[in-house]
């Protein structure tokens, strides 16, 4: 598919018509804004999509980056088009203009990221993760950190990573095992030399930017050597492949992952220190390094979310053009027909991209409603900041995992076409398949819903969603009466499972079953959403269509993810591991 593959005339649905961004004008931090601001920044978005991102997007995944020489080696289009995307600016649209930002909302931009990551995701990863990095920077470094280590990754002359997990160390981050050992205090604070090896870090090497600042959870060494265990020993520090004086830190990049998509990326293996030891600065205090990077974290998730409603998006439009094209077979009800049909005449092929729309039209409604939470909140809005913290599995997880259903729909719908390389479905599916793994796996998305946001949650977060949910389903308009009582069938579902893990009083044996709980719970949240931007007076047939789809072939299944809930299972939580 040419050019952006995103509906303008719907993202602008969602977000003036639906979700009355124009509102947040009003907030503090963006006065003196206004729509007209925003559509000019989205405009320059989608034209930079179009024009630089999008055909670099095939030939990122034919020629993958190359080490050479000790340096990692992009391919020339994206290299060219993370350049072109800096060099606009639009990296600092929600970065505060007293900062050097736009002070956009939120909203905004992740709108821009959203047309940025139809085009061309691996090219976006690469500003989206050093937007995250900087952020970290500017909210618990000093003012010297902020100055040496974010204001470049700002100018455009530095990109930022995040350089969490190691080769035996996944999501369990307290077995970190890169050392920090006290090197002295200079004018950025106190410096540490790091020691270990890190893994599948997303741009760890690139030759976009002459300067990369790594934020390196490591767990600092004390005077007789020894070192906290688990998570709270655990600390961050600012790592620049590019020290201060101009010499070059012992950083290198020892190996390249070969991923199965999202190609344009470079996945590395980090050696730090395998020398005199990697020169690294302390951000916030010793022990605070989790709490700090699930700030970087959280927003890396919404941007996760966001990739994959992307994805889900341009798979939509690449099948619903392709099957209005494509003629194959006769119509059932006119078998002896001459000539075969378009393919969206077959009832299975509808209900096909029907499914499509819904969880694209539903993923971009949860990350965009995500990231007015975020706005909100940034302005003192305790409800807005509740729901967020509620939803953050949910915005990550849902997308990854129902986008590539709708992926996988797209290609079935291409038949044996959407099975090769030369049709672009199968790059969409490739390129989605590692949201459901980066960032927190799903399954470690559900124990934190389930644990965290349901069972030991004080902040009333669940009572506040389900409140939401009446209120959408007691406001919506005749013609949606059917999506209503699903919904609220699904709803009451959903407070019947949360109220059965309750009631199991034993949280480790609730917790095996918690995947189940975000799928259900996912699934609620996406049909609330569908029916609420259904009810928008300017929605659509197309809006209508989706919740109508949503409530009678999806919501009925939430029950069915519940019932091992409800029926209180420990199967897996007490199997013999022998027997599998």
């Amino acid at each position: 598919m040419a050019g952006n593959p995103f509906e303008r005339e719907t993202l602008n649905l969602l977000l003036f018509d639906w979700l009355r961004i124009d509102t947040l004008a009003e907030l503090p931090a963006h006065q003196g804004q206004d729509v007209a601001d925003w559509t000019a920044v989205l405009n320059l978005a989608d034209r930079v999509s179009k024009e630089a991102l999008a055909p670099a997007w095939r030939a990122s995944d034919r020629t993958e980056p190359e080490l050479r020489d000790g340096v990692v080696r992009v391919e020339p289009g994206t290299r060219a088009a993370v350049r072109t995307w800096l060099d606009a600016g639009l990296h600092l649209a929600a970065v505060p203009e007293d900062e050097g930002g736009l002070s956009l909302p939120f909203t905004v931009a992740a709108a821009t990221m959203a047309m940025s990551m139809a085009s061309h995701i691996a090219a976006a990863s690469f500003p989206m993760l050093s937007v995250a990095n900087s952020r970290v920077i500017r909210t618990f470094g000093t003012a010297a950190q902020i100055a040496a280590f974010a204001a470049p990754q700002q100018a455009g002359t530095a990109l930022g990573t995040m350089c969490l997990s190691e080769p035996n160390v996944g999501s369990s981050l307290g077995d970190v095992a890169t050392r920090a050992v006290p090197d002295g205090h200079d004018d950025l604070g106190p410096r540490y030399r790091l020691r270990g090896t890190k893994m599948w870090i997303s741009a760890g090497g690139q030759d976009i930017t002459e300067q990369i600042v790594h934020l390196v959870l490591a767990k600092a060494e004390g005077p007789d050597g020894r070192v906290i265990s688990g998570s709270g020993g655990l600390s961050l520090f600012a790592v620049p492949s590019v020290l201060p004086d101009g010499r070059v830190n012992d950083v290198a990049v020892t190996g390249l992952n070969h991923k199965m998509g999202w190609r344009g990326t470079p996945n590395c293996v980090m050696a730090f220190g395998e020398k005199t030891g990697a020169q690294g600065w302390l951000i916030g205090t010793e022990g605070q390094g989790l709490p700090i990077m699930f700030q970087m974290m959280n927003e890396a998730r919404i941007g996760v979310g966001i990739g994959a409603a992307a994805l889900a998006w341009r798979g939509y439009l690449t099948s619903r053009s392709y099957a209005r094209e494509r003629v194959q077979g006769r119509a059932l009800d006119a078998r002896d027909a001459p000539d075969p049909v378009p393919l969206t005449r077959h009832p299975d092929v509808r209900r096909m991209l029907l499914a499509q729309k819904a969880i694209a039209e539903g993923s971009l409604a949860i990350c965009l409603y995500a990231a007015r939470l975020v706005d909100l909140s940034g302005a003192g809005d305790e409800e807005a900041e509740t729901l967020l913290g509620l939803l953050t599995p949910i915005v990550k997880s849902w997308p990854s995992e129902m986008g590539l259903v709708a992926n996988h729909m797209a290609i079935q719908i291409h038949g044996g076409y959407g099975y090769t390389r030369d049709f672009e479905v199968e790059q969409i599916y490739r390129d989605n398949r590692l949201n459901p793994i980066h960032e927190g796996t799903t399954g470690i998305q559900g124990i934190d819903l389930l644990g965290r946001k349901m069972l030991f949650d004080r902040t009333g977060g669940l009572d506040l969603l389900l409140r939401r949910i009446s209120e959408t389903a007691d406001n919506a308009p005749d013609d949606l009466a059917g999506c209503v009582t699903a919904l609220r069938a699904a709803r009451k579902a959903l407070e019947e499972g949360v109220a059965a893990a309750h009631d199991m009083n034993d949280p480790a044996a609730a917790l095996a079953n918690a995947t189940q709980m975000l799928s259900a719970a996912g699934h609620v949240v996406a049909g609330w959403l569908l029916l609420d931007l259904a009810s928008t007076e300017r929605a659509g047939e197309g809006q209508k269509l989706a919740c109508r789809y949503f409530s009678q072939f999806e919501l009925p299944q939430v029950r069915a993810w519940l019932a091992p809930v409800v029926a209180k299972s420990d199967l897996t939580a007490t199997l013999n591991e022998d027997a599998l």
